[in-house]
């Protein structure tokens, strides 16, 4: 389900942002969402540095581009997979031509994080 091949992350500037390559994949259960899963060494500074601020049952605020695509949403804890879950909406899918299986390039920005 996950490819990193490359992994990259910025830590110049007050916003932490990171880049990794990582396949979609459709989740398994009665609605179609669509996902690709944050790289876990990227997920483990994620949760670093969003200690104490997450939401919800752990959701992470963020601000993600794929290709010409940008949007906010949350990331989602999976401890099965120990890492971060990124929900890749239908717009975007389609804007980019993502299908299941496809590997997308993801630049993902925090919105809220410690230094």
């Amino acid at each position: 389900m996950r490819q990193n091949d490359r992994v990259r992350a910025s830590r110049a500037g007050a916003t932490p942002a990171y880049e990794f390559d990582a396949a979609v994949y459709e989740w398994e259960g009665p609605a179609a969402w669509h996902f690709v899963t944050v790289p876990i060494a990227i997920s483990d500074e994620i949760a670093a540095r969003t200690h104490g601020l997450t939401t919800g049952f752990g959701s992470v605020r963020v601000r993600v581009r794929i290709g010409g695509s940008s949007w906010s949403t949350s990331l989602f804890p999976d401890s099965q997979q120990q890492a971060y879950l990124l929900p890749v909406k239908k717009s975007v899918r389609v804007a980019e031509g993502l299908d299941a299986g496809t590997i997308a390039h993801v630049h993902l920005e925090l919105a809220d994080a410690r230094p």
